[in-house]
């Protein structure tokens, strides 16, 4: 029984000293008061003790306590956003008792975000070569401060695009995607690049990366060789895109529109046989110039290119490397869009044949010169227009090519005297040159009609303009003339030749002026001329 009561009695004080222990006051505290937090922000775990109600307060906006408010002990989540400035800030959390208000300060210390800009790769590696079209890469850099790119001027080959980098919500690191081209290398040295990114405005930089551009050799090519020839014609075929591809694995004399020099062709010497003497690449697509290894075509004689993609469309150069073929003497860059031919194609001064239809020429290149090309005998510039505008005076457009940029007829390509010139379907404007004020040009002498038995005395007595006397073909039908034929044209001694009708006298809608495309006095018929000229055929049907 004794034994039983001190159980009790000791129970019962157990249960008193507990009753005790749950009156106690619980302090008002938390496990710190500093929080050190860098630039991206976070959260943080603040542990509160408290035995009564609380609220919790900032009046910092980039700060957030989860819960604001409750009671008893809890833990606290302080939700700090990232920085907008690159200076550090403070900030201050407070935990209020609400029975007695007493309060508790956190103090928040956030690092600014430091000034940098990071490119994601700092060094890229490219091709010699890849397609039109391909030739690019892409850079991610990551910034607080916007900047420029800086491409060494030594390295021409490498250009940047436009750009924006938008810095909405301070200086917070954004990303922002750069794109570079690249051009071809056709050096059999690698070409190395280290592009800068600049900060715009004058800040002291805690990062600023670089970026180290590598570009891969070009396959050497013999110089004045059969392999080299063989090697730069799949290499232009392949810049050019051409749709018919040689086959490398075939020799080349099996290839289609490629003639190699032979010991019996004449001119053929030792160092040509076996080499590239002419060759055609026809339908292809490129937006670019010529390609460079062109150049290796030393031995060529004739090149004819033809058949562009989309030419109407384009605006491209030739390139100066064809210049330096100086053995050339038939060249035909036709239907390319070129819009102008380069000052260096007059080294071409064995040239004989030169054919630049179906481009995009808004005036008459300044090289084509009878002083760049003394050997010239041939001119095709027919067919330069980008579309057909019937009437020039109703049109705002300005790009329509066919020599729509001559203020008038190009009158130093009529006193070429070439063998043949081809002006047919352009925009060419104004009235035929009639030079009787042009002391250039000379009147037939009578020397050269008793010289000459196919030479009538009317050219003498009638002070005819001795104009073109070597043209055999003159063709200007379908362009914006008007005016009057000139008697030096009329009477020429080949015009029965030139097909007047249907490749000179031929014109058709408007100038830009509104005058009418036609000229006033073109003959009914020829019959005028064959009375001129007596000893000449008149042709099968000719009307009286």
């Amino acid at each position: 029984m004794n034994m039983k009561r001190y159980i009790s009695i000791f129970a019962a004080a157990l249960l008193a000293v507990a009753c005790d222990n749950g009156n106690e006051p619980i302090d008002f505290e938390m496990d710190r008061s500093q929080i050190e937090i860098g630039e991206a922000g976070g959260t943080e775990i603040v542990q509160l003790s408290s035995g009564d109600d609380w609220i919790a307060s900032t009046d910092d906006p980039w700060i957030t306590v989860s819960p604001a408010n409750g009671r008893g002990s809890t833990p606290c989540k302080i939700i700090i956003d990232s920085a907008l400035t690159a200076s550090p800030r403070t900030g201050v959390v407070r935990i209020e008792n609400t029975r007695t208000w007493e309060s508790r300060d956190i103090t928040i210390e956030q690092r600014g975000f430091p000034y940098s800009i990071e490119v994601d790769e700092q060094s890229i590696e490219v091709a010699n070569f890849e397609e039109y079209g391909s030739r690019y890469f892409d850079v991610k850099v990551r910034a607080n401060v916007d900047f420029d790119v800086v491409v060494p001027d030594n390295a021409n080959w490498l250009t940047n695009e436009s750009y924006k980098l938008t810095l909405d919500r301070g200086v917070r690191p954004r990303e922002v995607k750069v794109r570079f081209n690249w051009d071809i290398n056709n050096s059999p040295r690698e070409r190395l690049a280290e592009v800068m990114f600049r900060p715009k405005s004058e800040v002291t930089m805690n990062r600023q990366d670089a970026l180290n551009v590598c570009q891969a050799a070009a396959e050497p090519i013999v110089e004045n060789s059969r392999e080299g020839d063989s090697v730069a014609l799949l290499c232009i075929a392949r810049s050019l895109g051409i749709y018919t591809m040689w086959d490398s694995s075939t020799p080349m004399t099996e290839w289609s529109n490629v003639r190699l020099w032979e010991e019996s062709m004449e001119g053929c010497t030792p160092e040509k046989v076996g080499r590239v003497r002419s060759v055609e690449m026809v339908l292809f697509n490129t937006r670019e110039k010529l390609p460079y290894e062109i150049r290796y075509l030393t031995a060529a004689e004739e090149i004819y290119i033809f058949g562009n993609t989309n030419t109407f469309m384009l605006n491209l150069e030739l390139g100066d490397e064809i210049s330096e073929l100086t053995q050339l003497k038939r060249l035909t860059v036709g239907s390319y869009g070129l819009i102008d031919l380069p000052k260096s194609l007059a080294n071409l001064k064995n040239l004989e044949h030169a054919n630049f239809c179906s481009n995009n020429f808004q005036r008459v290149p300044e090289v084509l010169t009878k002083e760049n090309f003394p050997k010239l005998r041939t001119l095709v510039l027919n067919a330069n227009q980008r579309s057909l505008v019937y009437d020039l005076s109703n049109t705002s457009r300005t790009d329509l090519g066919g020599f729509v940029e001559e203020e008038k007829f190009p009158v130093d390509l009529i006193k070429w005297d070439l063998d043949t010139l081809v002006l047919s379907v352009n925009y060419l404007q104004g009235e035929l040159p009639t030079f009787e004020d042009d002391p250039e040009v000379p009147y037939y002498t009578q020397e050269e009609i008793d010289a000459v038995d196919t030479l009538p005395q009317f050219l003498v007595d009638n002070r005819i303009k001795k104009v073109m006397p070597s043209t055999k073909r003159f063709a200007i039908n379908f362009n914006r003339l008007y005016g009057k034929l000139p008697d030096w044209l009329l009477y020429h001694p080949a015009l029965d030749w030139w097909v007047p009708y249907s490749l000179v006298f031929q014109q058709e809608g408007r100038a830009q002026n509104g005058r009418q495309a036609m000229f006033e006095n073109e003959p009914a018929n020829l019959n005028y001329y064959y009375e001129v000229y007596p000893f000449k055929q008149k042709p099968t049907g000719e009307e009286e």
